[in-house]
């Protein structure tokens, strides 16, 4: 699947050719593309095709075309703080893509048949932890992966607000899919060679929109083990943030929305500082006095008091000030206000 948009020479290029042919349509989902570069979970020597929109495959990896996974993200509809379940996880592009909008606060599971798949998935989301920008930039909700085979998957388990399958689903699992979703959940699953996605509007109402002709391999039917038991794929339990996480997380939130406050205050004015008060220079103006004697004119200057050493008493206020205005007006050095925040909360 794939090659409905001309690939790019590098992952920007790709985001922008998804984003004019409306693939891609809102700013979270285009923050989060752009955020991780598609090109870091391929091998290495197939990543001259890494940004073509195209399905790539080896062995057991394996990665939707760049169009898919628009329509998926966008039909998901994700808000910070929602439970997510990606069914078929693979290589975890996905999931971290989905982590960076669920925030600190949401849940992202993946469940994957293949242990050496999960084994790379770990190896790339470590990968983007230690040296992508956008894990400062964002606030993420780090994935986790379990091995098993998702239609096998432990009927006690909690229920998500948001479900991606990664594989063909057959008529007679739909219910079960459905099932895993919470109401008010988004399901979005490949069935019937459509991609489509379904809505739990009540305990057992549903709305299902149909939104492109796709073909996915289809889902690996369970193998029963020796003695004809399932094994249950047990989900990871909701996890409880400790007081020292809960700490961590409003510093930094509030941190990086002072920085940005300030960062917008000052976009503006650069670094100029602009004087407090704007001097006003007084001119003191010279009176000519003309004077009547009986039927005569005489003219003459008189000077009066006040204008005597007006020249004098001008200077010296002009230099008082100055000396008031000159420090006033020095520029500041520049600061780095993220540092010094983080100096104070250490």
């Amino acid at each position: 699947m794939g090659g409905a948009v001309s690939a790019g020479a590098d992952n920007d290029e790709l985001i922008d050719n998804l984003k004019e042919a409306q693939y891609i349509r809102t700013e979270l989902v285009e923050q989060a593309f752009r955020a991780i570069d598609r090109a870091d979970y391929y091998l290495e020597e197939f990543k001259d095709n890494a940004y073509k929109d195209l399905a790539w495959k080896h062995g057991n990896i394996h990665l939707s075309a760049p169009c898919i996974y628009s329509e998926v993200m966008e039909a998901l509809d994700l808000q910070p703080g929602l439970s997510f379940l990606n069914l078929g996880s693979g290589t975890g592009y996905l999931s971290s893509m989905v982590g960076l909008i669920l925030g600190p606060f949401g849940v992202n599971h993946g469940v994957e048949l293949h242990s050496d798949v999960i084994e790379y998935a770990e190896q790339k989301l470590d990968f983007f932890i230690r040296t992508s920008d956008s894990f400062d930039k964002f606030d993420f909700c780090e994935p986790s992966f379990v091995t098993g085979n998702c239609l096998e998957i432990a009927p006690d388990c909690s229920q998500y607000d948001r479900v991606y399958c990664g594989a063909g689903v057959q008529k007679e699992h739909e219910e079960y899919m459905k099932n895993l979703l919470k109401v008010g959940g988004i399901l979005v699953m490949p069935l019937e060679e459509k991609l489509t996605k379904i809505t739990r509007t009540g305990p057992s109402a549903w709305e299902t929109k149909k939104i492109l002709a796709v073909s996915f391999a289809p889902l690996i039917q369970p193998c029963r083990s020796e003695s004809g038991k399932q094994r249950l794929v047990q989900l990871p339990p909701p996890a409880v943030r400790s007081l020292q996480d809960l700490a961590r997380i409003a510093i930094r939130g509030t941190i990086k929305k002072v920085i940005h406050q300030e960062t917008a205050s000052r976009s503006g004015s650069g670094l100029k500082n602009t004087p407090r008060f704007k001097r006003r220079r007084v001119r003191r103006r010279r009176m000519e006095t003309i004077v009547f004697l009986d039927k005569e004119v005489f003219a003459s200057r008189i000077s009066s008091p006040s204008d005597d050493n007006s020249c004098e008493d001008s200077e010296k206020e002009r230099q008082e000030e100055e000396e008031k205005v000159l420090p006033d007006t020095k520029p500041d050095p520049p600061v780095n206000f993220l540092r010094q925040k983080f100096l104070v909360v250490l």
